[in-house]
């Protein structure tokens, strides 16, 4: 799969709120997540703990700019995710662990996280998933949100949250 996407620090989620409204984006809903990256040779992989419900195993590939960027990914359920943990941990290894609470709001194709993260502070990534329409398409949702939440280019950050802590 893939998806245009970037990171960028923010001093106010409560102000990104009222903007998400003002876009008529829709609010899905909030959790806690528990990311554990693992030491690989290329890209970053991370089982995902959410909500402790629920565990996803996520791989992706993107360069490290600080600007909008394309990200190739896998997504995968693991049912049992402290099992798979330990095996990861002993095969390659902990990298960082982040915890996080995520607000989810939706806009088109477009993914908008708001994001607490322990120990980093507050963040807004957008994610515009290229599956039902054209890259210029995709390109132009993405841009369209991005001007409507005000995001200036200087809070742009360039790396994954695990490189961060």
């Amino acid at each position: 799969m893939k998806n245009l996407e970037f990171k960028a620090k923010c001093d106010s989620l409560d102000a990104l709120r009222g903007r998400l409204v003002d876009l008529q984006a829709e609010n899905r809903h909030t959790m806690k997540q528990l990311d554990t990256y693992f030491n690989v040779p290329q890209g970053r992989l991370k089982l995902r703990e959410i909500d402790t419900d629920k565990a996803e195993l996520i791989y992706y590939e993107r360069s490290d700019l600080a600007e909008s960027r394309y990200s190739n990914y896998q997504v995968c359920d693991i049912p049992e995710p402290e099992i798979f943990k330990q095996i990861a941990t002993m095969a390659w290894g902990v990298k960082a662990v982040v915890e996080k609470r995520r607000e989810l709001w939706m806009f088109g194709d477009t993914r908008i996280h708001l994001d607490e993260v322990k120990d980093l502070g507050q963040f807004v990534e957008l994610e515009t998933v290229i599956h039902n329409q054209t890259e210029p398409e995709a390109q132009e949702e993405h841009q369209l949100v991005k001007d409507a939440l005000g995001i200036k280019e200087e809070d742009l950050v360039s790396v994954s949250y695990s490189d961060l802590i």
